[in-house]
């Protein structure tokens, strides 16, 4: 889909720090004194915490990062709670997310329902005759959400930002990715038998005898496994240019006789003539299997992911059924709350509308005016970084101040909200009303086809913890959720603000600049804007990256994958320089005075050692790294930090000790 580089944050229930308004006060505890800074600083500062953090059951991690959005969803849940028990107007949005998630809560009638809800669903595919109302249906159930074999959306053209079309990527596989369709190691097929487990599962629910049922899970499996075989990987999935190849309709339904492509993007009501296909190979192989594989397989297929789609919506044998085959692939020991399922599934479907809630009762307006100060010295400093470069040319410099110049930057939550007024909410009908926000999603999407792209536009919810940048637009957004401890404190000193929020805004300045970035321009195009030599210099710096990060060991023989991580390691590395040259511009950054016996600087790395609390179950690590571009948490402190020679005067790092890095083979990007 469309690529927005996304850093997933999170609220820090972990972290030790004084919110009072008395900025000289600053509590730093929990200090590991026993483990050398310079042997794991993540430990350091974090140990204490990370040898007693007791990982929630329901959870598959503890701490900051993205599991900082579970007390999130607690403060929203009690938004919810409360609105769902109150008799709201009709129409309003108090109405439709207070409805909405009291339809999800009522499990006694979501159980009495069973599997009545999708029959209407199988009955079609059962109907299925031919091709054409094979791929008449698929269309049909795109816009429920449901995309089984085709990937569809409308988003930014590469070559031309300030217009959207019709996109097509890759998909069709019910595995996290291609090779876990390949791999032979004990841990990927554990994975790939109970994913054929699920799928045997669901299809006895529906009322299939287990020997059907088991042939038709493997039915699906063997279709998956076909059509993962012309999966890019995600490495190969960072080329951009690779993934850009706009075609006529007319031309690529030449090529693709048997997928018909101007009927079926007719009958997905996209009146276009031309449409970027990501990864043409996966179209090709689906071309070849639209005939080869027998319609009776495909109808099975697609029962399959009209399951697994909507099992999560169904009674409670199809979501025990999901949760068993998610707990092998993640190590969540119980399911969530439903109260907690039930907000997420809130923040999926009507994010805009809970947003509007959460930030009047939560979200601080001074926040977002101390934040725009901190964005414009971060972006200060990092126009200071590049005048400094002694790798880059003049020329090329000053296209890349134009591009840093050119940001936009978003804080807090939109100008303007989403409209829901289509998303038709009963209280009793659960199902129902993720079909029509399912609606509502598509049909807003589809509006935007081959018309300009507004500017304003969010893509994620203004409570959840995170941050991005998207490249497409040239723009940094800061959501209000993230804009919280350890992050970002009104009342907390430069030095753990910087450390803190200041990292996160300078890893968000980077992406614009990282080995993806780096190949936009100031407006959102991809186009070169580098003279060939600086770009050949910059792509050298960048593989230091990779080959460093190669070399860390996350579990046992589990290496970090430096191609698949480049981008967010390079946003690390710099948003750690670019912070801290902010920070030395305050006069606390100035200072040498201690507070709770540590310099500022040394509270500086502390911070950022802070906000990157992580504790995680193996099986999740283990899918993460196979599948996540962000490195995991301990080497998102350790990487970049002994690559900063700062850091090492702060704590005085020396040879022997293990992050140590002869000063020459330090790396420095930007």
């Amino acid at each position: 889909m469309k690529r927005i580089l996304v850093l997933v944050l999170l609220f820090a229930a972990a972290c030790n720090q004084s919110t009072n308004t008395d900025a000289n006060r600053v509590i730093i505890s929990g200090i590991d004194s026993s483990k050398k800074p310079g042997d794991d600083f993540f430990l350091y500062a974090n140990g204490i915490w990370f040898d007693s953090a007791k990982i929630p059951e329901s959870q598959t991690g503890v701490g900051a990062y993205s599991f900082m959005n579970y007390p999130q969803r607690i403060r929203l849940q009690g938004l919810l709670d409360s609105i769902s028990a109150t008799n709201n107007t009709a129409g309003t949005i108090e109405q439709k997310v207070g409805d909405f998630y009291a339809s999800g809560m009522d499990t006694n009638a979501i159980n009495k329902r069973g599997y009545e809800p999708i029959k209407p669903v199988l009955a079609q595919i059962d109907a299925i005759t031919d091709l054409t109302s094979l791929l008449k249906l698929v269309a049909d159930e795109q816009k429920h959400g449901n995309g089984s074999f085709l990937g569809f959306y409308v988003g930014p053209d590469n070559k031309q930002s300030n217009m959207n079309i019709a996109q097509l990527y890759q998909t069709g596989i019910g595995l996290p990715e291609r090779d876990y369709y390949f791999k032979t190691d004990a841990s990927t097929l554990g994975i790939q038998t109970a994913y054929k487990n699920y799928l045997t599962t669901l299809f006895t629910l529906i009322e299939f005898d287990a020997t059907t049922a088991e042939k038709n899970a493997s039915i699906t499996f063997d279709i998956e496994k076909q059509l993962a075989a012309s999966h890019k990987t995600n490495i190969e999935l960072r080329n951009i240019n690779a993934n850009y190849n706009k075609m006529a309709v007319a031309a690529l339904s030449k090529k693709h006789p048997n997928i018909g492509w101007t009927t079926l993007l007719s009958n997905l009501g996209a009146k276009v003539d031309s449409v970027n296909i990501g990864q043409p190979a996966y179209y090709d192989k689906l071309n070849t299997l639209l005939t080869s594989v027998s319609l009776n397989d495909w109808k099975v297929y697609l029962k399959a992911n009209a399951l697994t789609s909507y099992a999560n919506f169904l009674s409670r044998p199809f979501v025990d059924a999901n949760f068993e085959y998610s707990k092998i692939l993640t190590g969540q020991a119980t399911k969530k709350t439903r109260s907690e399922e039930m907000t997420q599934a809130v923040d999926n479907s009507l994010g805009q509308a809970l947003a509007q809630l959460y930030v009047k009762k939560y979200f601080p307006e001074d926040a977002k005016k101390r934040m725009a100060v901190l964005v414009n010295n971060l972006k200060k400093a990092f126009e200071v970084r590049i005048n400094k470069l002694d790798w880059m040319s003049d020329s090329t410099k000053a296209k890349a101040k134009e591009k840093l110049n050119a940001f936009t930057e978003k804080i807090g939550y939109p100008d303007k909200w989403r409209d829901y007024s289509k998303v038709e909410v009963n209280r009793t009908t659960y199902f129902e009303n993720r079909m029509s926000a399912n609606k509502n999603d598509y049909a807003y999407s589809l509006a935007k086809v081959n018309q300009p792209v507004d500017r304003t536009e969010w893509y994620t919810t203004p409570p959840t913890v995170t941050a991005y940048n998207n490249p497409a637009m040239n723009e940094i957004v800061f959501p209000a959720g993230i804009l919280q401890s350890p992050y970002f404190d009104l009342y907390a000193d430069d030095a753990l603000n910087y450390g803190g929020i200041g990292m996160v805004i300078g890893h968000e300045i980077t992406h614009s600049f990282d080995d993806q970035g780096a190949q936009y321009d100031k407006v959102g195009n991809v186009t070169n804007w580098w003279a060939k030599s600086d770009f050949e210099k910059f792509k050298a710096r960048t593989q230091q990256v990779i080959d460093q990060y190669n070399s860390f060991t996350v579990l046992d023989t589990v290496h970090l994958k430096g191609a698949l991580t480049v981008g967010e390691n390079t946003a690390d590395i710099a948003g750690v320089a670019i912070a801290y040259d902010a920070f030395k511009l305050t006069e606390q950054g100035k200072d040498t005075t201690k507070l709770d016996g540590f310099t500022p600087d040394q509270r500086f790395f502390i911070s950022i050692a802070r906000i990157w609390r992580v504790k995680t179950r193996d099986a999740y690590m283990r899918m993460y790294v196979n599948t996540n571009p962000h490195s995991p948490a301990r080497w998102r402190v350790n990487g970049p930090l002994m690559n900063f020679t700062p850091f090492y005067k702060a704590f005085d790092v020396q040879p022997g000790d293990k992050m140590f890095k002869p000063e020459n083979e330090r790396i420095t990007v930007w």
